[in-house]
């Protein structure tokens, strides 16, 4: 007898909000402000956290999950590392997709458009603003590559904080990205899966076009 939860049963019902027309803003960048905004007043478990997928040469699309830095009417900020998979990935097809999930709130936010690294000051600006052990940590990792073991790492980033003391410098496989919106998406959950999705295109002239999709 298996003792698996039987997923196929598994049911959620959502009722904690809505979003109608008239709530909706204009505006996506102040919809998503609202939205973060909530999430981080109720303190929800890493409110800034979203998925960002890319797609590789050979097209396969895949993800990975970061912290949002900054965000305003320029685009959607991160930090990694460049040399790491997605950082080739977005080298050589510069569009992505972000996803928020606050479980909470029952909501979701979905974000497409063009990808661009960051001027070098504001990745140095950040980097400078970092604690200690993760600046250290960023010159200690080449991300995404195999290595023998934790004890690799651990002696990479001590090696590099005897290196570099308390004044370690923006490595030059590190940095910042900027995503330019063209697409958002609003979800929230509803009663009887009628959910509520709000869709805002970047149309030709530089406004936005909000539709309602169907759920």
């Amino acid at each position: 007898m298996s003792n698996k939860p039987p997923l196929a049963d598994l049911r959620q019902s959502y009722d904690k909000g809505s979003l109608d027309d008239h709530e909706a803003t204009d505006d996506p960048l102040h919809q998503f402000g609202v939205w973060l905004t909530e999430a981080l007043d109720k303190k929800l478990p890493e409110p800034n956290a979203m998925t960002v997928a890319t797609v590789g040469a050979d097209g396969r699309p895949s993800t990975r999950v970061v912290l949002i830095k900054a965000y305003d009417e320029r685009g959607i900020v991160w930090y990694t590392n460049y040399a790491s998979r997605k950082g080739e990935e977005l080298e050589a097809h510069p569009f992505a997709a972000l996803q928020f999930h606050w479980v909470e709130l029952e909501r979701v936010v979905r974000i497409e458009g063009r990808v661009e690294k960051l001027a070098p000051e504001e990745s140095d600006a950040y980097f400078a603003s970092r604690p200690l052990s993760h600046r250290i940590g960023a010159w200690a990792s080449n991300q995404s590559q195999p290595i023998a073991g934790r004890g690799t790492i651990v002696a990479r980033a001590a090696e590099y904080a005897l290196k570099f003391g308390l004044n370690p410098p923006r490595p030059p496989h590190w940095g910042g990205y900027r995503l330019h919106p063209d697409y958002w998406e609003f979800w929230q959950g509803r009663a009887s899966r009628l959910h509520d999705r709000m869709a805002y295109r970047l149309a030709d002239d530089g406004l936005w076009h909000r539709e309602r999709l169907s759920p």
